[in-house]
């Protein structure tokens, strides 16, 4: 694959994942009604709710600005497990599909956007 096609494929996923995790992070933030019913539905506190929105918020700032690829290994790990943990909720809780393609969706292009992000947003490893 050409370097363009990776950074197309790296810009495109996140740029959708940007907005949707900003896009639900400010719905959970503001403790919207139904994202408080929804929460609460799943078992967890509403509390919980400013805490994650504020987070999502934080990670899309970092994975978005140059520099900082630990901040950025932090956010994706955040996203990813956010995500996962969202899909394993409304599963175990019995939602139906309509309830848990929203986190898969991001789940999906967390992976997508950590897998082909560019190589100044990586980690570098040192050998001794």
């Amino acid at each position: 694959m050409t370097t363009k096609t990776t950074k197309i494929i790296y810009w495109i996923a996140t740029i959708w994942l940007s907005l949707g995790m900003v896009s639900t992070g400010i719905v959970q933030a503001l403790k919207v009604k139904d994202e408080v019913t929804m929460f609460t539905h799943l078992g967890y506190p509403a509390y919980l709710l400013t805490i994650i929105g504020v987070w999502k918020i934080l990670g899309v700032i970092s994975v978005l600005i140059p520099k900082f690829p630990v901040v950025k290994e932090w956010a994706y790990s955040g996203f990813f497990f956010t995500m996962s943990g969202a899909i394993f909720s409304h599963l175990a809780i019995g939602d139906g599909a309509k309830e848990f393609f929203g986190p898969t969706l991001l789940l999906i292009l967390t992976v997508i956007s950590w897998y082909f992000r560019p190589t100044d947003r990586k980690t570098t490893t040192v050998n001794n």
